[in-house]
């Protein structure tokens, strides 16, 4: 098996239609540290598999816009390999045009707080913006009630109610309205993920309706906690990149966690950050396999 490089994979839109075409998914992973983007790259690298890093606007805050995107850009030619930069969870025209601006490879406008129709108007302005940029950046936007909060819950609902859920008529025309890219629906996910690591189940028809009445590839949102069989079958009905958070955040905490608890003295940050990235690394590996059926 060759490597891959950027000539294989150049750009996103090249890598979702990769995915596409061997029928399996995008592992998008979120950061805040290089650390975290080490552990997801080196993991892809090991896999030999695209790999799309996202910054949503918490994290663009933390670790800096222009840092992030020179971090990543410094790896893309050490490598020569195909990563890419999602701008995750935008909620502002000026948040978005400002992610392009500093070389992002895609952003995601996120409609949760404006009406249908304010959806329509901004998401289109991004997709006008991003077509004039001078570069291929992708648009992705969101239709139904995903949530918000990447964190951990107590108990998980036992389902999520149909009128949340995103109907397909609407997202045809929401696609032919905007010209988006890529887009992101609410089918039974939701961000964050419960303790007892037991989400509610994904709509396995309404994805495979959804993909076709939109005619655009789609993301599932809020992966930490589905269950293997539904990120299996999820993929097989038209999910073409997965996104993955709580997940990876809980094992760096851990990892971090358990190795102060053990060398208490320590304070050396490259040790303790060392054991919460090989633990983070193992739970990409992990998903990476999964959304790649590896064996």
């Amino acid at each position: 098996m060759n490597t891959l490089t950027r000539q294989d994979i150049p750009s996103l839109r090249k890598a979702v239609e990769w995915a596409e075409e061997n029928k399996v998914a995008l592992g998008h992973f979120n950061v805040s540290d290089s650390t975290q983007v080490h552990a997801i790259v080196e993991a892809a690298i090991e896999l030999n598999v695209p790999i799309v890093l996202g910054v949503s606007g918490g994290e663009r805050n933390f670790i800096g816009l222009q840092t992030i995107v020179a971090i990543v850009k410094s790896l893309q030619q050490e490598h020569n390999y195909p990563i890419f930069l999602n701008a995750d969870h935008t909620y502002s025209y000026e948040d978005v045009t400002a992610a392009i601006d500093a070389g992002f490879d895609s952003v995601i406008f996120d409609s949760t707080k404006v009406g249908h129709e304010k959806n329509v108007e901004i998401t289109k302005k991004c997709v006008e913006y991003a077509r004039n940029s001078g570069r291929e950046v992708l648009v992705e936007a969101e239709m139904g009630n995903i949530g918000q909060s990447s964190s951990m819950w107590d108990e998980a609902p036992a389902e999520v109610d149909d009128d949340v859920l995103t109907d397909p008529t609407m997202l045809k025309r929401f696609v032919e309205e905007t010209g988006v890219d890529l887009i992101a629906p609410a089918v039974g996910n939701l961000h964050g993920m419960s303790k007892n690591g037991r989400n509610p189940r994904l709509d396995i028809e309404r994805i495979i309706e959804l993909r076709e009445a939109g005619g655009v590839p789609m993301v599932l949102h809020g992966g930490s906690g589905i269950s293997d069989e539904d990120f299996t079958e999820a993929i097989k009905s038209g999910m073409s990149m997965v996104h993955i958070n709580t997940e990876i955040r809980a094992a760096y905490h851990a990892g971090i966690r358990d190795y102060i608890a053990e060398n208490s003295d320590d304070i050396a940050p490259y040790r303790f950050e060392s054991k919460g990235k090989e633990d983070m690394k193992q739970v990409v590996l992990k998903r990476l396999r999964l959304f790649n059926r590896m064996g």
